[in-house]
């Protein structure tokens, strides 16, 4: 800093080591995020007993399965454009509390019309939480350490479904599938006062928003240990945009093109990552394997990409983060294509769906964590959140395509090795989003915001 009266958020931030608050920040998002995991998973491991105790088919019970993803989609899809209006905090909070008071509300329901609703409302909390997580934290760590810290907070979902599948086993056969939603609401519910209580608003959304400098420099300097003397200002360098509102930038010069693979890249991933693991435990049994064997060897999977998530987030803050991220997708679908031909009675089998897991699950939330940086701060939650809501379409093609696939009497080798193809392409895909701001245009020098 030239000026010492003048503040560039980000590159203080930066230019710092992390501060007790922004250990504390990440803490709150990890937990944000287990909780959103547990509230996704849930309704997977109480289907059998709402299916015993209603006596309804498995066909019939789709619609509730199906409620949530939508939620999920319309979620994100509106909590982008509303956090860049009101603040990560606000939209973030918020987000907790809803899907946390609509799935203890989910108890009370009394058939699977309202059982659908209830959850298609918690789908719209658990859609606009993730979005927020990324984009808050994003803007509060420093860039060297930016994909890690992203990749470890995104941990968390994994960790949340883990630990509900676990709440279930236990709780269900001593107080019923019910008391597991009263769990799953009540650890969001109780994240809402220390949400409230703790979490900042960003410095770099209240800088664009030209909010007071005193308000900046309280809530800065508490996260950064730093007392700003009087007079200071803070800027935060934006590149210019023509669009006047956030959605509009997604479109604009410089970024459409950015933003069309993005989505690619994020739907591509998750038909992959959905059909795989949704449809695993299945393929694996129809095989001639146990179950318990097909939901051992699936688990695989998750435990593979915690731990490919951590290192491919490692590596993109030491080298260019898209080629990572598509070497990752690449080195995914030679995985797939090997696990196909190998066949599902073949003794690596629990390695290469390991190695699957590692590289497509590494590689999803290495472009979670490479996003926010790829827009302005007026639109960043936006492009977060659009990328998420339109990548889930890829979840519910995902979902819905290996039943049919299945029904069309596939196998498991041809339903595996076809999997390589989308995965191919999302890291093509990934390596155009850069590409792609260059070929749309330049969208300008950064220009310092001020308050």
């Amino acid at each position: 800093m030239n000026n010492p009266a003048q503040v560039d958020v980000k590159a203080f931030i930066d230019a710092r080591s992390m501060s007790a608050m922004q250990w504390l920040l990440l803490v709150l998002c990890f937990l944000v995020v287990a909780a959103d995991g547990m509230d996704v998973a849930i309704m997977g491991f109480l289907a059998p007993s709402i299916l015993q105790e209603w006596g309804v088919s498995r066909a019939a019970f789709g619609l509730v399965m199906s409620a949530a993803p939508f939620g999920l989609v319309f979620g994100a899809l509106v909590a982008g454009p509303a956090s860049d209006r009101l603040g990560r905090k606000t939209v973030l909070t918020a987000s907790v509390f809803l899907f946390g008071i609509f799935t203890v509300a989910t108890t009370f329901a009394q058939n699977l019309p309202q059982m659908a609703a209830l959850r298609f409302l918690t789908g719209l909390g658990l859609g606009a939480a993730m979005p927020n997580t990324t984009t808050l934290l994003s803007e509060y760590v420093p860039q060297r350490s930016r994909s890690l810290l992203i990749a470890v907070m995104f941990t968390g979902f994994n960790l949340g479904s883990g630990v509900v599948g676990f709440a279930a086993a236990w709780l269900i056969p001593h107080f019923g599938w019910r008391s597991v939603l009263v769990l799953g609401g009540a650890l969001p519910l109780v994240l809402v006062p220390l949400l409230l209580a703790l979490l900042p608003e960003s410095a770099r959304f209240m800088v664009v928003r030209r909010q007071p400098a005193e308000r900046i420099a309280a809530v800065l300097g508490r996260i950064c240990r730093t007392v700003f003397p009087a007079g200071t200002t803070f800027v935060a360098a934006e590149p210019p945009v023509a669009a006047k509102k956030p959605i509009g930038v997604l479109f604009s010069r410089g970024y459409g093109l950015m933003t069309l693979a993005l989505w690619t890249t994020y739907f591509m991933g998750l038909l992959v990552i959905y059909l795989l693991t949704g449809w695993l435990p299945t393929l694996i049994k129809d095989a001639g394997l146990p179950i318990e064997t097909a939901a051992t060897v699936t688990a695989m999977f998750q435990i593979g990409g915690t731990v490919g998530a951590i290192l491919v987030g490692w590596t993109m803050d030491r080298t260019a983060p898209t080629r990572v991220i598509a070497a990752a997708y690449a080195a995914g679908a030679v995985c797939i294509l090997c696990l196909g031909t190998s066949g599902a009675l073949s003794a690596s089998l629990a390695l290469l769906v390991a190695l699957a897991g590692f590289f497509m699950s590494g590689a999803q939330t290495g472009l979670n964590a490479f996003a926010p940086g790829c827009y302005p701060t007026m639109a960043r939650a936006t492009g977060v959140s659009w990328m998420l809501g339109m990548g889930r379409f890829g979840s519910i093609v995902g979902s819905m395509f290996g039943g049919v696939l299945l029904t069309m009497g596939w196998g498991f080798g041809a339903i595996v090795s076809l999997l390589a193809l989308p995965a191919l392409l999302a890291a093509a895909a990934v390596l155009k989003a850069r590409a792609a701001q260059a070929d749309d245009g330049s969208a300008g020098s950064p220009q310092p915001v001020r308050t």
